[in-house]
């Protein structure tokens, strides 16, 4: 079960590969992802000196926490073998590429982070994935209408 969707995502980009990725956190952030407060609509990622973070990722601080809770939109490092963050960083140099975040889930109660190569739609690419959608919704609404 997804704790946060980025729907998004699907809309901008072609998606091309995933991977899945732990989230170096801090105290009492696991618990609030836990809770469902976590946003990636606006988070994004990129590479830094060989290391991946993820930034804009926003996780409520617990309420039942001290003053100590981390900054609700601070930087966290994404946790993956070097030879992936190659791989990756050898697409994202080409023009067009990015990585998105896809969602935040739980995995045998580790955080995880699902995120994606991607490359750019133009607004030609977004008009006709939301046609297509739409026709496909149609079809749908007809075939079950004549199944009642």
């Amino acid at each position: 079960m997804a704790l946060a969707k980025n729907k998004k995502a699907f809309h901008e980009y072609f998606i091309e590969d995933r991977l899945e990725a732990g989230i170096e956190l801090i105290g009492s952030e696991v618990k609030s992802i836990k809770a469902g407060q976590v946003s990636i609509k606006e988070a994004f990622v990129r590479i830094i000196n060989g290391e991946i973070f993820i930034m804009g990722m926003s996780v409520v601080p617990w309420t039942f926490g001290s003053v100590y809770n981390p900054d609700e939109k601070r930087v966290r490092k994404l946790l993956i073998h070097k030879k992936e963050i190659a791989k990756l960083h050898e697409k994202v140099s080409q023009k067009g590429y990015a990585i998105v975040p896809i969602s935040v889930y739980q995995k045998a109660g580790r955080i995880k982070i699902e995120i994606a190569l991607g490359k750019g739609k133009t607004n030609y690419d977004k008009r006709d994935t939301l046609a297509k959608k739409d026709a496909k919704r149609q079809i749908d609404r007809a075939l079950k209408d004549t199944y009642r």
